[in-house]
């Protein structure tokens, strides 16, 4: 009779031997400058990072501490590319404001081509007034002056004599503000206007004749004046256009010979084509250079905004976002306003994002944060995919409209890095069609790395870098060992190592805390301990209220006596990052039926998908061993006890197939053992996860209750190597207190609980006097009572 295998204390936990580190003091151990356990991350970041056609940016995943941020760090840090790297700058376009101009430099030129306008500028704003005041401009001027104002006075005066000849006088009148010339006739040797002459025929010393012969010479003079004041007009745009050539004849020079030398310094087409403009823009408002009171401001739009400035970058530029929203990611344009409810903005108000800050380099952001940033995921897109970033805003709840800029759009060449979890990967690839073609490098961080003399002497590099880097105490060999074997125990399986190194390094951490805290001047491995211990006390408050539940019996547990239908199953609870083990009673009843098997928690919608999977497998296991020759005229209940939350996992299908063959077989159950396994239709038992916090669960329990010596768990044969028990357990079985089985298969399993041999198949069927004749010839009694069972006729 095969009752699986009683485990040895060394089969519960790997015991890591200081002898295993090769040193005798940690001083003897160099600082981890290097990645640890994660080789295949690294040669697809590495690939990714150097391939340089469109498309392979890297999505990093993995888990939250296992050095992703750090590696690409490292990675990006060993680089150090050097590279072209180019200034880039926005300035004004003087024919279309609102599309302002993109000029790209060399690194380091953009902001040296800014301050050669700002000084252009301010240098123009003493030359040209120094050039107005010159002695041969005011002489130059004084001719042009006098020649045109010699040719007005001219004109003027013969027309004036034309009109005194005729009796009259041309004098001004005020209209309002302004001043009009006319011409009024003389009466008693003084100037008289119309008005005052038509009051004179009234009064009698005018006649109407005389008057309508001045009102006749006062029109035909005023067609005259017109001419001669058109002629007048001609002659002082004339004298302007001399001034204009004067000023221009006088200024350019000035001006030419400051912008050309700008020229001679800063070369390309877009350079000398917008400094041309500057050029025929200061030449068209020199009045503006002439104003005593100026501010900077008021030329403005002779600025250069240097909106990517590489003067203090020698490497390729590597960008950390941690803030990735849009205005961050892309860049925006400012608004100022200038009056109450007047908001405007112009070419200086153009400010880059990140993308632009890491052209010709690298941009790391997180995945999850610039996903959930309005806008941020379509506009990234679109720039990976086309290579250009558009500079915008992106103000979705501002109530006013949005700047009316289009600036020149700037071609980009940026790997970007996103760091994330694995299902945001798989979404975005499944949802998205862009992702796969934007982001081909996948690059993989696992959570646990291989045992071995290599990684372990690495480890201890890890904890000498820890210890360095934050001025800890050092750590002893045994110390060291203890943390291996923490490590461990966070990895899950014995011939693994945690790359979880955010977890581990705490835990060095606080190790350091108690060894200080005892006044030693080396950390132990006791401290470790204690550290481990420490943390699971502040983490483990809702465990000691279940436990103190079960020594009320609120929670109903038995761990001595027998029972038929009932046994200890084994389940989890998971809080955070704090997971603890704890046994749950689970009862099987069977009656005369055809609904088969009633799983009570999926009924209640308490069963995961996981969980009602295993119940749906455990049918298919009895149905192919006893249903063959007979039909299985069955009702049985499933059900754990007390429990109403949601239960899911299929680890208690094994402790649910052994509670029905007890309820069929009518064989107790041994309630001194817990179970864990899952079970598949062949009546294999299958490995589960947290089989380290189950047995440690149950232990506790029975620890309370009172360990017996004959208590114990037992769980799939599979799991062995994933033991990494605590050391009082280990210690309890030593001592022959307390048990731990492993099976491989449900006979081995029901075969402990019972004591009754499972029974073999034979020609004639199962074995005598076994659990699989017992359910045998229990299905077949209730196959044959279905036979003969009549529903009775309702009473009339």
């Amino acid at each position: 009779m095969a009752k699986g295998t009683q485990l040895k204390p060394s089969q519960l936990r790997w015991q890591c031997d200081p002898k295993l580190l090769r040193f005798r003091n940690l001083k003897e151990v160099s600082s981890c400058e290097w990645i640890i356990g994660q080789p295949r991350a690294i040669d697809a970041i590495k690939l990714g990072l150097n391939v340089k056609y469109p498309g392979y940016n890297i999505f990093i995943t993995g888990p939250v501490g296992t050095g992703r941020t750090t590696a690409i760090t490292k990675l990006l840090d060993d680089l150090k590319v050097k590279g072209a790297l180019k200034d880039l700058l926005y300035v004004n376009n003087f024919k279309n404001p609102d599309m302002p101009k993109l000029i790209e430099l060399p690194g380091g030129q953009g902001s040296k081509f800014r301050d050669a306008l700002n000084k252009l500028i301010r240098g123009l704003k003493t030359n040209i007034p120094d050039v107005f005041d010159s002695e041969e401009y005011q002489k130059r001027k004084q001719r042009i002056v006098e020649k045109y104002g010699n040719q007005h006075r001219s004109l003027l005066k013969d027309f004036e004599k034309e009109v005194e000849k005729q009796g009259l006088k041309l004098t001004t009148i005020q209209m309002g503000p302004y001043v009009r010339p006319a011409i009024v006739p003389i009466i008693d040797d003084k100037p008289t206007n119309l008005d005052e002459a038509e009051n004179l025929i009234k009064q009698g010393k005018l006649t109407e004749e005389d008057y309508q012969k001045i009102l006749e010479k006062i029109r035909a003079l005023e067609v005259d004046m017109a001419k001669i004041y058109s002629q007048i007009k001609e002659i002082q745009e004339a004298a302007n256009a001399e001034l204009e050539r004067l000023n221009e004849w006088m200024v350019k020079p000035v001006v030419v010979n400051l912008v050309e030398d700008i020229k001679r310094k800063f070369h390309g087409a877009k350079i000398a084509a917008h400094l041309d403009e500057v050029l025929n823009t200061i030449m068209s408002n020199l009045e503006r250079f002439l104003k005593k009171e100026t501010k900077e401001e008021d030329f403005r739009e002779y600025g250069v905004n240097v909106v990517v400035d590489n003067s203090e970058t020698d490497d390729v530029p590597i960008i950390f976002e941690t803030n990735p929203n849009y205005k961050n990611l892309f860049g925006t344009i400012e608004r100022q306003t200038v009056m109450p409810g007047v908001i405007t903005s112009d070419f200086a108000n153009i400010k880059a994002g990140s993308l632009l800050r890491a052209n010709g380099g690298y941009l790391i952001v997180n995945a999850f944060d610039a996903l959930i940033e309005p806008g941020v995921w379509p506009a990234l897109k679109r720039t990976l995919r086309n290579g250009v970033i558009d500079i915008q805003v992106f103000d979705p709840f501002y109530v006013f409209t949005t700047s009316a800029l289009k600036p020149e759009p700037i071609t980009i060449d940026v790997k970007v890095i996103m760091i994330g979890s694995q299902w945001l990967y798989y979404l975005l690839l499944h949802q998205d069609e862009d992702f796969k073609k934007i982001f081909k490098v996948k690059a993989d961080f696992d959570t646990v790395m291989d045992k071995n003399a290599r990684n372990i002497s690495e480890y201890a590099s890890f904890v000498k870098s820890i210890c360095d880097g934050e001025s800890l105490l050092p750590f002893s060999k045994e110390a060291i060992a203890e943390i291996v074997e923490y490590s461990v125990r966070v990895a899950g399986r014995k011939t693994k190592l945690s790359t979880r190194f955010n977890i581990i390094a705490d835990t060095i951490r606080e190790s350091d805390y108690w060894a200080r805290q005892a006044g030693r001047k080396e950390v132990r491995g006791k401290d470790v301990e204690q550290a481990i211990d420490c943390w699971r006390k502040r983490m483990n408050m809702f465990e000691d209220k279940i436990q103190e539940m079960i020594d009320n019996d609120v929670l109903m547990i038995s761990t001595k006596g027998k029972a038929v239908g009932q046994l200890n199953g084994l389940s989890v609870y998971q809080l955070g990052n704090y997971s603890f083990g704890r046994p749950v009673r689970i009862t099987a009843k069977t009656s005369l039926g055809k609904a088969g098997i009633i799983n009570i928690e999926r009924e209640a919608n308490l069963g995961g998908r996981t969980y009602n999977k295993g119940v749906l497998i455990l049918s298919g296991f009895l149905r192919s061993r006893y249903a063959q020759d007979q039909p299985m005229a069955i009702d049985a209940t499933l059900g754990f006890e007390q429990s109403y939350s949601e239960v899911d996992g299929d680890s208690a299908s094994s402790a649910e197939v052994y509670a029905l063959l007890s309820a069929l077989s009518d064989a107790p159950l041994n309630q001194e053992l817990a179970v864990t396994g899952s079970v598949n239709q062949h009546g294999d038992v299958q490995a589960i996860g947290g089989v380290n916090e189950k047995i440690e669960g149950f232990y506790e329990v029975c620890k309370s209750k009172g360990l017996t010596g004959n208590q114990g768990v037992i769980i799939p044969h599979a799991n062995i190597e994933d033991l990494m028990l605590k050391q009082e357990i280990v210690d309890a079985v030593a001592a022959k207190k307390f048990r731990i089985f492993a099976v491989k298969t449900v006979d081995e399993g029901i075969e402990l609980l019972t004591g009754i041999k499972a029974g073999r198949r034979t020609k004639k069927g199962f074995e005598k006097n076994s659990i699989n004749q017992r359910v045998t010839q229990k299905l077949a009694d209730y196959a044959e009572k279905m036979k003969g069972y009549t529903k009775p006729n309702k009473e009339k």
